[in-house]
Formats: structure tokens, sequence, C-alpha cells
């Protein structure tokens, strides 16, 4: 097993755990952090849909402030935090688009109303009201009555292939533990402790 290999089949074995622990509400929610074109950090919480040997992945509006960072600098950072377990994964990577048909299978199992809020929000552009949101998802409701409601071509997904990986676990007196895996310039993967 390679260790990159390794150190997404770690994640797994935390994530089970996180997932599994009946403290932690949303063990899936992650901090993604962009960077917009002219340097500007941005960081906001997301949910993780998947995770294989490929990379991390979830899904948005690619009109969205998040979308057009990543569009511009297809790089990201995501944070795992599980406080009732004392474990924080770290992944950063580059981030590329996931296939239409992942994207499609993914709408199509999304609730009905889920499906209808990706047509009616404009992500990130400013709203005049909650009350213009909720005439837009009324007019949808409408419009797809007894059909089936079709991917918006401005939705799709993002998975972020990792380059590095850190898995940190507290420890008294602040003497955490941390590991790091990460892959060099050619491609090459090392593993190694961090001071805490």
């Amino acid at each position: 097993m390679s260790l990159k290999d390794d150190a997404i089949e770690r994640f797994q074995g935390w994530f089970e755990q996180a997932r599994t622990n009946e403290g932690i509400a949303e063990a899936t929610a992650m901090t993604l952090s962009t960077v917009s074109p002219d340097g500007q950090p941005a960081a906001r919480t997301v949910l993780l849909k998947a995770v294989d040997a490929d990379g991390f992945v979830f899904y948005t509006n690619r009109r969205s402030r998040k979308g057009q960072h990543l569009s511009a600098t297809p790089r990201a950072g995501l944070c795992f935090l599980w406080p009732p377990l004392g474990l924080q994964v770290l992944v950063e990577g580059v981030v590329s688009d996931v296939s239409d048909a992942e994207a499609d299978a993914y709408f199509a199992s999304r609730p009905r109303l889920s499906q209808i809020g990706a047509w009616a929000s404009y992500q990130s552009e400013p709203l005049d009201s909650p009350e213009t949101l909720a005439h837009r998802v009324e007019q949808l409701e409408q419009q797809y009555a007894g059909r089936t409601i079709p991917r918006p071509p401005h939705w799709s997904g993002y998975r972020v292939a990792p380059t590095l990986m850190e898995f940190w676990s507290a420890g008294d007196g602040r003497l955490h533990r941390r590991e790091r895996y990460e892959a060099d310039a050619e491609g090459q993967w090392h593993h190694y402790f961090v001071n805490p």
C-alpha cells in the first residue's frame, strides 16, 4: 500500500469513528478554504459527499464565491474537526471537477426541495429579501410539478486530490500528536511527525 493510500485509509477509519459517535451531529462537515484571484482567503463549511483514493468530493453552485475562487485558483484546504474524539484532519490539494455523470447521479439523490434550491438560489449574490427567494422556490415548484428536476448546468461537484494530509490527535498538556503525509514536487509521498 502506498503512503497516499495509507493516509486515505487512515482518514476513512477516523471518519467512521466520527460518523458513529453520538456526540458529533455532522461528521461530514468540513471547513473549505479557498483564495480569491487577488489573494484574499475565504473559509466556509461544506459537507463531504464522497472520499476515495482519488480524493474528497463536495458539491456546490459553481457561480458561488467558492466556485469562482476554485475556477481561478484550483487549490483548496479542508479541515475536519471532531472535538468529542479529540481528532482533526487537515487536507491540502489540487481541485478538479467531478464528471457530469457523478454530478447527475448525486443531484438525482438529493431531496426535491434541495434540487429546487439549486435552481432558486443565486448563491453568494445579494438578495433583496428572503421573500424573493421563497417566491422563486414557489415558481420552480409549479414549473417542475410532477416532473423530474434536471441538474442546473452551474451546479456540480469538485474533487480535492490531496497533496498533504495531517492527522492531529489531542494530547495532555497540549502535547498533541501530529502526523503528516505529504507529496513532494515529484509526487513521491513522505510520512513524518510534526511538533505540536
